[in-house]
């Protein structure tokens, strides 16, 4: 072949070979002559198949030996080419470099590998892993402050950005406020404490009670039982403005808690009364008799209803919020539910091995009850009372001696006696623990919520009463804050 026919084909051969030697012969697999192993090496391919590597809409594209990928529209993320971190050496400058090598890997590679890129130190496009060609489903991470987007690039994925998950909220460890208690009973089947929706606690004392507003921390002495009887329950109607009084000698004695009047007493138990509770309108006792009275104030009979299921001392008692049940927990081990007309209990729980004083019911969902067991159990358990059924039991490790539901968000908090005298918070349904509080030295046996829903009181025979911000308010689920309307310090209650 001469110079002229060299140029007319658009090919440079060397002077030695000839333009038939470059054509293409079909092959079969049958024919050792034409087997894949003997395949014509480039230098004998045609003009034709050279040809056909270039793009065919283009007569004017020149050929190469090689493709080169743009790295711009790889993505080398989605088959996980992106070598694993290595560990970073100690030393400083550590964090230079990241920002450096993060920006050289944004120009040189482009914009859409650099949103995906490693950081530094965590291998390179060029060294892909053992999870090559392993598909992965696209996940955005959170934003780098060397990403495209920070930098005023758009980097044109429209993958959903994750929200982070939202951190705990932190309660405060500590009480805000101590109030000093003298003579508060260490006994586990009496309730001294109770938070009106006024504002104003009330604390039995020895033979006393004693009201501690808490706008304006002044304490007064609302009445003294004398030396031969004592306070062994407190407990406001919901509106605040009238109080109940159980006593040791069976008594319950109905107090105007504004003008410090008593306004009834009310008999029909056998011995001492350690636990009350209201509803709307009627005001129900449990006592060590083993019974439960119903009173009414309306009518002039001191009670209206005898309730007999416990065989032994009534130490829990609480309304539903739509005053149609009414649980009671006993030192028989056994967790009943009323409602309103029945005599007998519409439900026996009897799962508790031990006694039953903590009990409340859900400000969020109807017929949900929740309830503690004493030393020998130290389950919280919950109950959808509408069919008797057990829906969750948690081992709480001690001694459960109250519970109350926060109204603003879906939690509870549990006091402890044997062997931690701790308080917990708990996120239902999941019963994740929110916090764990300690400072009282023996059990806590008497809690109460404030009427904004944010602070409880704690007591216990360490003769103290400590205020805690364990719930946010309703309106502003905010972070708790470590303070509060009182300044920290220890007073006196009487």
């Amino acid at each position: 072949m001469d110079s002229t026919q060299r140029r007319k084909s658009g090919i440079n051969l060397p002077a030695t070979m000839s333009e038939t030697s470059l054509r293409l012969e079909a092959f079969s697999s049958a024919s050792p002559a034409r087997s894949v192993s003997n395949l014509p090496s480039p230098m004998t391919m045609s003009p034709r198949t050279i040809s056909n590597l270039s793009s065919p809409s283009s007569k004017s594209t020149s050929c190469s030996d090689r493709f080169i990928p743009c790295r711009s529209s790889s993505r080398l993320h989605t088959f996980g080419l992106i070598e694993k971190a290595s560990p970073v050496k100690d030393g400083g400058g550590g964090g230079g470099n990241e920002a450096y090598l993060r920006l050289l890997k944004s120009e040189l590679f482009g914009t859409d590998f650099g949103c995906f890129s490693s950081p530094a130190g965590k291998g390179s496009p060029l060294s892909p892993n053992k999870n090559m060609l392993r598909f992965k489903t696209e996940v955005s991470g959170p934003n780098s402050p060397y990403s495209p987007s920070v930098l005023g690039q758009d980097s044109g994925l429209s993958a959903e950005v994750s929200t982070p998950p939202k951190p705990p909220r932190k309660v405060p460890k500590t009480p805000h406020k101590v109030l000093d208690a003298p003579a508060l009973q260490d006994d586990f089947y009496l309730n001294l404490v109770d938070w009106s929706s006024q504002n104003v606690l009330a604390v039995g004392l020895g033979t006393c009670v004693y009201l501690w507003s808490a706008s304006n921390s002044k304490v007064t002495k609302l009445c003294d039982l004398g030396p031969n009887d004592g306070v062994c329950s407190v407990q406001w109607t919901r509106e605040g403005s009238y109080i109940s009084i159980g006593t040791n000698l069976g008594q319950v004695q109905v107090w105007d808690g504004t003008q410090c009047k008593r306004v009834r007493t009310l008999t029909g138990h056998q011995t001492r009364t350690g636990v009350l509770a209201w509803s709307s309108r009627i005001l129900s006792s449990g006592s060590r008799d083993r019974n439960i009275l119903q009173h009414d104030l309306r009518v002039p009979n001191d009670f209206i209803s005898k309730l007999s299921g416990h065989k032994s001392e009534v130490c829990g008692l609480k309304w539903s919020h739509d005053d149609r049940e009414l649980a009671s927990g006993g030192n028989d081990n056994q967790l009943l539910v009323w409602n309103q007309h029945s005599q007998q209990p519409i439900l026996r729980l009897t799962e508790h091995t031990a006694a039953v004083k903590a009990i409340t019911w859900s400000p969020h969902q109807s017929g949900l009850l929740a309830s503690g067991g004493g030393t020998a159990d130290r389950c919280i358990r919950f109950w959808n009372t509408t069919n008797g059924n057990q829906l969750n039991s948690v081992d709480t490790g001690s001694q459960v001696c109250n519970l109350a539901w926060s109204k603003n968000v879906n939690e509870l908090v549990s006091t402890h006696g044997y062997s931690q005298n701790q308080i917990m918070v708990w996120k239902y349904p999941s019963m994740a623990k929110v916090a764990t509080l300690t400072g009282h030295s023996l059990r806590v046996l008497y809690l109460a919520l404030s009427p904004d829903g944010q602070t409880i009181v704690t007591g216990a025979g360490d003769e103290t009463l400590r205020f805690w911000n364990v719930f946010p308010s309703m309106k502003t689920p905010a972070q708790v804050q470590d303070t509060g309307l009182w300044s920290l310090g220890r007073t006196h209650i009487r």
